[in-house]
């Protein structure tokens, strides 16, 4: 270990370093060939807990020291001349003499935490020389004794020059023509996240086009309400809020809960008050999570490690719906699964008026493409049978031949549906459109875990999106905020009958990453054309016409999407590690194999089920194996133990608190110190609560700054 005496350090510059320096040897192939990994997390430390001084690294002439530390805190300035930019716009850092660089700025220390052993930037993120002391203090004043690094090129306003990989971060604002483009654009690339929800849900309870398109206009509805209530008062990151996937799957297990098998009339209505209820009663359970505090105590037993497998559990928990349902019209699932894929991967780095425009608006385009492709087919016949009506209930065709094809026509033509054409022009989504909500106990546990889940599933959306955007991650206060206001959204979804929870979007860091747009305003701006959207019905109606084969192949690649995206939470830790690849990949398969046990449990290839084979996976409610005198802990057990992600989760957090592993190698999460939030003006201008709120609040010290 290298010597922690001040006065033998290396100075800056000095190389080769002093003789007592231990250099520490390669510790794998990747470091011996001189690969570095960005998300492996590998670190040349021989044990992953330990302290080390930064290693003496020739700088870059005319830039700044890039190594910060979020947790040791920064070395306070020197007394130097202020720097003066190049032509080029760098900044140039005049350094005090040798001599007296050793008395000014003390030897910084380093935790290696969740980088795995890089030089850290601001955000916690592996910073290139000269990107470090740029985007740290972006609204800091220069005269305010605060533990800084020395200040960049510093405006009126008190910025630093933007980071270079995004395009508009937390608080700019260029204009209201920028940001209705780039709000836009933002929720046209989380198209598939917003609409897919509701086109699932809605027919599984026995909704009509009609329904599906109400149902979607009060989806944008509370979406962009809600979206606006995060910014403003939760934990104002540009993050939008919506249908999630998480509820996804709890839902579909209430809709083929036994007792609604047998209903008769309107079973939508019916089924949506039930599911109104338990959303309600789990969202309020998640509201007191977070503004009670527990959620900060939580987060000292949630960890990438934790977070990576429970979220791609939500993925993969859906495969039974996906391709099968894909396989009813192969030649117009696949296609769209295949252009979605050459646009997102093949194509992404193909600039049009420097935009991505394949890799940003993948989903979309897709689906223009494939809708089209299949508008021409069905106007040219193909799906076309002699004798045969699609408008003719199944249960009343006598011939064969139709019998035969009448699925297929119902899948793969695109005039099936009449949602458009029966959707009014102006429609208002109100609260309790649906009825009173009804309230069953056994379903309402259900979603309180479940709330549980999509509280894990927002923290790491609330880090990795700190990182591109903000200054600083923020404090466990304002993170227990945002779940709490998070909580209160749900409850709205509730009351305006969504049929899901409202939560932070997964897929948002990705769209924020590939757009480099993470302006709060655009974000604002796009949740307001949002809700003009929802009052007009005819958009719900033209989204609920999209043929449901062409939905199943848009999901099968959001859910591997959503896999992907949980999965990189890894990059947080060491991803190498044989601890944290047993903890994951045994999270993994138990979250797929202990389910279908209970999943499959009491059927046999004989049994005959009422409901679609892609919805068997959701009865286990019904037949699982847990069998005690009470019905409603019968119910609870079966249901819970069958869905993917609780597993997951469940699997995670036991092993990750239990088995022994250094901060570094499980990758703890980096919050922001509370007290060193206060004093930095740019973290506060970031998460601070607007309109003097915060003062209203400042007693409630575990949901602010």
């Amino acid at each position: 270990m290298a010597s922690s005496d001040p006065s033998k350090r290396p100075r800056p510059g000095q190389w080769p370093p002093a003789p007592d320096s231990t250099a520490m040897a390669p510790s794998s192939w990747a470091k011996r060939t001189g690969f570095h990994p960005k998300f492996s997390g590998e670190t040349n430390a021989r044990d992953s807990g330990q302290i080390t001084s930064i290693p003496p690294v020739q700088p870059k002439p005319k830039e700044p020291d890039p190594n910060l530390d979020l947790e040791a805190g920064r070395p306070k300035p020197s007394p130097t001349k202020p720097p003066v930019p190049t032509s080029n716009g760098e900044p140039v850092v005049v350094k005090p003499p040798a001599d007296k660089e050793k008395e000014q700025t003390p030897p910084v220390r380093k935790r290696r935490d969740s980088d795995g052993g890089r030089n850290l930037g601001a955000n916690g993120q592996p910073a290139a020389a000269g990107e470090g002391s740029r985007r740290a203090l972006r609204d800091e004043e220069v005269a305010a004794p605060i533990d800084v690094l020395p200040q960049a090129v510093v405006d009126d306003d008190g910025f630093v020059s933007r980071h270079s990989h995004m395009k508009y971060e937390l608080r700019d604002t260029p204009g209201l023509v920028p940001i209705g483009l780039y709000g836009f654009q933002h929720y046209l690339s989380m198209l598939g996240s917003l609409i897919l929800i509701p086109l699932v849900i809605v027919p599984a309870m026995g909704g009509t086009y009609e329904d599906t398109a109400n149902v979607v206009s009060t989806v944008l509805f509370v979406s962009g309400l809600t979206t606006l209530l995060h910014t403003s008062f939760g934990s104002r990151l540009p993050l939008i809020q919506g249908p999630s996937f998480v509820y996804l799957a709890p839902a579909l297990a209430i809709i083929n809960s036994s007792e609604f098998l047998g209903l008769n009339g309107n079973t939508f209505k019916h089924i949506m008050k039930e599911l109104q209820g338990a959303i309600i009663i789990g969202s309020a359970f998640q509201a007191f999570l977070g503004y009670s505090g527990l959620m900060a105590l939580l987060l000292r037993l949630i960890n990438p490690v934790v977070v990576a497998p429970t979220v791609a559990a939500v993925g993969l928990s859906f495969y039974s719906y996906g391709f099968p349902r894909v396989g009813a019209c192969l030649e117009i699932g696949v296609v769209q699964i295949l252009l979605v894929v050459m646009f997102s991967l093949y194509l992404r780095k193909i600039s049009v008026l420097g935009h991505r425009v394949f890799l940003i608006y993948a989903v979309p385009l897709g689906l223009a493409i494939t809708w089209a492709a299949a508008f021409l087919l069905t106007q040219a016949g193909a799906y076309s049978y002699k004798g045969c009506d699609v408008n003719v209930p199944a249960s009343n065709i006598i011939s064969n031949h139709c019998r035969k094809h009448v699925s297929r026509m119902k899948q793969c033509r695109v005039d099936t549906s009449h949602a458009l054409r029966s959707s009014p022009w102006f429609r208002f989504p109100y609260p309790l459109q649906w009825g009173t909500p009804v309230f069953h106990w056994k379903m309402a546990l259900v979603m309180c875990v479940v709330s549980v889940i999509s509280s894990v599933d927002s923290v790491g959306s609330y880090h990795a999106s700190s990182l591109l955007v903000a200054s600083r991650p923020p404090t466990p206060g304002v993170l227990s905020r945002g779940i709490g206001l998070e909580g209160v959204s749900s409850i709205l979804a509730g009351l305006w009958g969504t049929g899901t929870g409202s939560t932070t979007l997964t897929e948002n860091v990705h769209t924020i990453a590939v757009t480099k747009m993470g302006s709060r305003r655009a974000v604002e701006l796009g949740a307001c054309v949002l809700i003009v959207l929802s009052l007009i019905g005819k958009v719900g109606g033209f989204i609920a016409s999209i043929p449901q084969v062409m939905v199943a192949a848009l999901l099968c690649f959001m859910w591997a999407m959503l896999t992907a995206l949980g999965l990189s939470n890894l990059r947080y830790s060491e991803a190498g590690s044989s601890r944290n690849v047993i903890i994951v990949g045994l999270s993994l398969f138990s979250s797929l194999s202990i389910p279908a046990y209970f999943q499959q449990y009491g059927i046999s290839p004989n049994t005959n089920l009422s409901v679609p084979s892609y919805f068997q996976p959701y009865m286990a409610a019904s037949h699982g194996p847990i069998h005690t005198k009470f019905s409603g802990l019968n119910y609870v057990l079966n249901t819970l133990l069958s869905l993917h992600m609780v597993i997951a989760f469940l699997v995670a957090i036991i092993l990750d608190n239990t088995v022994p592993g250094s901060r570094q190698e499980r990758g703890v999460y980096v919050w922001s110190e509370p007290e060193t939030a206060r004093r930095e003006p740019a973290v506060s201008k970031d998460y601070e609560l607007p309109l003097r709120v915060s003062k209203v609040f400042r007693w409630v010290k575990w949901v602010g700054l």
